[in-house]
């Protein structure tokens, strides 16, 4: 017994929130918000805190408190109330929805890296399209590294260190703003009262297509599903990390905004603010009390670790999420893959491939600044939709309520109140989904590119997860595809690319040596695809371990 009672470490409720708090909600998120809507952001977030944040958090908290026993997350949750097919659907849309954030996640680590290095945000000229992209993939092998080497421990520090500082560097930017206007310090944004915060326009589309963002920055709270089995009790435990999350959602966002109307003239915005808003406040608040750019200097770094932890959370939460409980029958064998710590490695370098197509997609547009504000508005898109999955599962255990487990937490009492709420949630993330499609932060050079990809890139996501079955049940006859096959694929993915990459140089002014990396680097994906493909459509039956 004594043995046994020394393996097992139990992993605190505290500490599973703050490593779910860096994947739910930071201070860019607030920036990204501000940009779209001003002061009015503010009468947003209270609108969502209330009628979205609170319920999505419960919900949550019901649903990991029904199904504690179980390690896969929605995965799970889905699988039990819908069974196997549907349960693998959402696990893989859920999975690969996430693919852009761990993509702009990464991006921001080279954004931080910038502002450390040369003390400014002028990284199109410091750095370029190609070499942005290059670095964001150096980063993501770094982390399938790091996730090998240090297992879970790399997480629980991380979180601990990048949620912690984040929360507080946020807590000291509000108490400073609030010591600033005490002072009688002036504030950027005039008018600055009460028709500020209220829509003038609420029913136009380029509004109502913002709020997809809302639901992007508030959601992600079940990715902390998955280590419920590493809580000394789950079923009250886990509950109790959702409430913490919920009031520092509450706080970050609702005074955080506010003090932003007090740096940043609401109704004349940077271009770049969702790019480098973050550094700019804390820059201008440092100067404002004779610190130069300390803070900004201090920031940097709290956000480059808070960014590496949201990275490490992100791509083992979410592939265990995708692989931890998904029936064997509808993947490839290559992706049930472990390794002798258990992790699923195979799911580690599929995810970094796609993260780099992404990315060499995001690359055809004119200047960073488009790619960051792209990949933003496209989780706007997916993110939302991926959550629809959670609330269907929701409803399901609140219809059929006499089929599951009683949980130790329950979110509404009445089942009927609790469908009620449930079906709310569903149709409001659905319709904002559906609304995000329009490319807000497009210009005329950009709209029609950015709204074919808005389209496009979640079109491929549905075609690929219909293919993962597919390349299954051939599996099982022996190779996935012949010979012949192969030649076809590798034709149509050398055509695509280069045919992109002749599109990036023909609409990019930049010299043609920028224009030869970008043909390299496009190049580079085409190969590591074709390889990744021809791994994961193999047979499989050497070298894996199935779990």
């Amino acid at each position: 017994m004594q043995p046994e009672t020394k393996q097992k470490q139990y992993i605190p409720w505290v500490i599973v929130g703050l490593m779910d708090f860096v994947t739910v909600i930071g201070f860019d998120d607030i920036i990204y918000n501000f940009q779209n809507q001003g002061l009015v952001a503010v009468t947003s977030w209270v609108l969502m805190t209330f009628f979205y944040v609170i319920p999505y958090n419960l919900i949550v908290a019901h649903m990991g408190s029904t199904f504690s026993e179980h390690g896969g997350g929605i995965t799970s949750w889905m699988r039990q109330t819908n069974g196997d097919t549907v349960g693998y659907f959402a696990a893989w849309f859920y999975w690969i929805t996430g693919l852009p954030y761990v993509v702009d996640v990464a991006n921001s680590v080279v954004i931080s890296f910038g502002w450390i290095l040369n003390g400014n945000g002028n990284i199109q000229a410091n750095l370029g399209n190609a070499w942005f992209g290059i670095l964001t993939a150096v980063i993501f092998v770094l982390f399938i590294w790091i996730q090998h080497f240090f297992k879970n421990k790399s997480l629980e520090v991380m979180s601990t260190i990048g949620g912690g500082a984040m929360f507080i560097m946020t807590i000291l930017f509000v108490v400073m703003t609030f010591a600033g206007l005490a002072h009688g310090d002036p504030i950027a944004t005039h008018p600055f009262h009460f028709s500020s915060f209220m829509p003038k326009d609420f029913f136009s589309l380029s509004f109502l297509s913002t709020f997809g963002l809302f639901v992007f920055a508030m959601n992600g709270s079940e990715l902390a599903a998955p280590y419920t089995a590493d809580m000394r009790h789950p079923a009250k435990d886990f509950p109790k990390a959702l409430k913490m999350i919920a009031i520092m959602t509450m706080f970050l966002t609702l005074f955080g905004t506010f003090s932003l109307g007090v740096y940043f003239n609401a109704h004349h915005l940077p271009n770049d603010l969702k790019m480098n808003g973050s550094y700019y406040a804390f820059q201008a608040i440092g100067r404002q009390f004779g610190l130069g750019n300390g803070l900004m200097y201090l920031f940097a770094v709290v956000q480059g670790i808070y960014m590496l932890a949201q990275l490490a959370v992100i791509l083992d939460a979410s592939t265990r999420v995708f692989l931890s409980d998904v029936a064997k029958r509808f993947m490839p064998r290559q992706l049930t893959k472990k390794t002798a710590d258990g992790l699923p490695i195979n799911g580690y370098w599929l995810t970094t491939i796609l993260c780099a197509l992404i990315m060499a997609l995001g690359g055809l547009l004119p200047k960073i600044n488009d790619i960051f504000n792209w990949l933003l508005n496209l989780n706007g898109i997916v993110s939302p939709f991926s959550t629809c999955f959670l609330f269907w599962s929701y409803i399901m255990v609140r219809r059929h309520a006499d089929r599951f487990p009683t949980p130790a937490y329950r979110f509404i009492k009445s089942d009927k109140l609790g469908l009620i709420v449930g079906l709310w949630m569903l149709i409001i993330t659905f319709l904002l989904a559906v609304l995000g499609f329009f490319p807000t932060d497009a210009n005329e050079q950009t709209f029609a590119l950015m709204l074919t990809l808005n389209i496009v890139v979640p079109i491929g996501m549905v075609v690929l997860g219909v293919m993962m079955p597919w390349i299954a049940k051939r599996q099982a006859k022996g190779n996935a595809f012949g010979r012949g096959s192969w030649w076809l694929f590798t034709g149509i993915l050398l055509i695509v690319l280069v045919s992109l990459a002749s599109y990036g140089i023909a609409t990019n002014l930049l010299a043609h040596a920028a224009g030869a990396l970008r043909v390299v680097t496009i190049g580079i994906v085409d190969l590591l695809l074709i390889g990744v493909i021809l791994k994961f459509t193999a047979n499989g039956r050497h070298g894996t371990t199935e779990n």
